[in-house]
């Protein structure tokens, strides 16, 4: 008997977009706190507290640790996309506005596909040559549309490009763990991992903390439970009943939200050079992530049929 493809369709989607606002509302969160707490101590912050809280939930899991064989692509993600990838974004973020960040950030899945290509013998197929350029062309046009004459904001730039091939190194390590483990207990264990690593601002953060005022004190528990732990388990939960193509695509939509939130909030927005830069660089994710079209008629009539559209 087939199961109705109907049956709670709607629980997946809604996962997933509360994943893209709340991802999309870190970049605002960052940009706003990032002015009191510096870069460190802010990372630190934000992984205590998604440790603390991912923590809580695995408690009730009572899951073993991993085998030894898993650790080293643990560590990697731990460090590179946890640690570094927060210090960088950070950092970048107190250069150049939240929406540009999200839009730079957003070309990671180009790095990805490139070494997918490289490491994993995927080739190189021509949409993924031609998107590769048309996000590098982004690339350049968001650091011309944010340099201003100085060399600030391409600093800014080449921070974010850093936190995007940050992370894409960790989540090609991070693919084959999730076969054997849990997506919440490999969450969990690079959160920590990022957390120990981050360990050495922790005497910046106790003195930054302590000259704040209270909503920094919210604006820091935030990041750790929302937009890490709160942000990561929808997506889990949306991963486990969608295929990851389609899910992947959800997240084209964190810099469009990142920017409203930003105007909204903020009360700024990227330039319009910058903004058409960050749509190429979209542009060009899509299209290196876009699946070959099938020609129907090569295809069996209960195929075509049941074939996503």
């Amino acid at each position: 008997m087939t199961v109705p493809t109907t049956a709670r369709p709607t629980l997946p989607l809604v996962a997933a977009f509360v994943t893209v606002l709340l991802w999309a509302s870190a970049f605002v969160a960052i940009r706003h706190v990032g002015h009191v707490v510096s870069p460190g101590p802010l990372t630190l912050g934000r992984l205590l507290v998604g440790s603390v809280v991912l923590g809580l939930v695995m408690l009730t899991r009572r899951r073993p640790l991993p085998a030894g064989r898993f650790w080293p692509r643990l560590v990697i993600c731990g460090v590179l996309w946890f640690g570094l990838y927060s210090v960088a974004l950070n950092a970048a973020e107190r250069r150049i506005d939240a929406g540009t960040a999200s839009m730079l950030v957003n070309i990671g899945p180009v790095f990805i596909a490139v070494m997918a290509g490289v490491f994993l013998g995927e080739g190189f197929p021509r949409r993924l040559l031609a998107g590769t350029a048309i996000s590098l062309v982004g690339v350049i046009v968001i650091g011309l549309a944010t340099s201003g004459g100085s060399s600030a904001d391409v600093v800014g730039v080449v921070l974010c490009l850093g936190a995007a091939a940050s992370y894409s190194i960790a989540m090609v390590a991070q693919k084959p763990l999730l076969a054997d483990l849990p997506g919440l207990q490999v969450t969990w264990l690079a959160c920590t991992i990022g957390a120990i690593v981050c360990l050495p601002f922790g005497p910046g953060l106790v003195r930054e903390l302590e000259g704040a005022d209270v909503s920094t004190w919210w604006w820091v528990a935030y990041l750790g439970a929302f937009p890490t732990a709160l942000g990561f388990t929808t997506w889990a939960y949306a991963l486990a009943r969608t295929t990851a193509g389609r899910l992947g695509a959800t997240t084209y939509l964190v810099p469009p939200v990142a920017i409203l939130l930003s105007w909204s909030l903020l009360g700024e927005t990227p330039a319009a050079l910058a903004l058409l830069g960050g749509l190429l660089c979209v542009g060009g994710v899509y299209v290196t992530r876009r699946a070959p079209r099938v020609k129907a008629e090569r295809a069996p009539a209960a195929e075509v049929a049941s074939a996503p559209g």
